[in-house]
């Protein structure tokens, strides 16, 4: 695939766009308060945000979902998180004035996101973000790693799946974004465990870091658009 400025971009949520880990770190460990527990490391649940709230409660107490408590501890662990889903999460650098960017000069952007609505739509809007869609985990019958959610974004865009940057710090985005015929973007600077094997995903393009994603997306000065710095 070509490497060309897309004409639309399509983010994951947490760990992509959004730095969510502070306020999941929280409400995971709020979890293990209750339950008597001293709080675990932040990098130790950093590592783990991006596999949903089911994961937390398995690192935080060492409860599978198959547990007879894992259900009461996940509902826990959630209005936990939905009291205060956006104390701490921030856009990651740089990516807020791009977005603003390419808002203002009608390049069409949004998010496809395994989040729930009830905790992604409030998040996004206390952060001021201004994306054309939205499509959360429970907006569709289907979610990521199925292509469903991406094709229904381009879709809402108006814009053809192969003109799309899908970008994400999982396996599941980048086997959704192949699946959707986007062109799938991976972040070195997200949510990836100790456990995974990123350099097997099915990529077209890494990032390391959030400005070296800006700066390859950045319009040129040739549009009057001053470069961030």
């Amino acid at each position: 695939m070509s490497h060309a400025r897309p004409t639309a971009l399509l983010f994951d949520l947490d760990g992509t766009l959004v730095d969510t880990a502070p306020d999941l770190a929280q409400a995971t460990n709020a979890l293990r308060t209750h339950h008597g527990l001293a709080p675990l490391p932040y990098e130790t649940i950093r590592a783990q945000v991006s596999n949903g709230g089911s994961a937390l409660v398995e690192l935080a107490l060492g409860l599978t979902p198959e547990h007879a408590d894992h259900g009461e501890a996940r509902r826990f662990l959630l209005e936990a998180y939905g009291r205060d889903v956006a104390v701490h999460s921030r856009v990651f650098p740089g990516l807020a004035p791009l977005l603003e960017v390419w808002t203002q000069t009608r390049r069409p952007w949004g998010i496809v996101t395994n989040k729930p609505r009830a905790y992604a739509a409030p998040l996004v809007e206390t952060l001021g973000l201004t994306q054309g869609v939205l499509v959360a985990a429970d907006d569709l019958p289907l979610k990521k790693p199925d292509p469903a959610p991406l094709l229904e974004a381009a879709r809402r865009l108006g814009v053809a799946p192969g003109d799309c940057w899908y970008i994400g710090d999982h396996l599941r985005d980048m086997q959704a974004a192949r699946a959707a015929g986007m062109h799938a973007i991976a972040v070195r600077y997200g949510y990836i465990g100790d456990e995974e094997a990123p350099d097997t995903w099915p990529v077209d393009r890494w990032f390391e870091t959030p400005e070296s994603l800006t700066q390859a997306l950045w319009p040129g000065e040739d549009e009057t658009v001053g470069r961030p710095g």
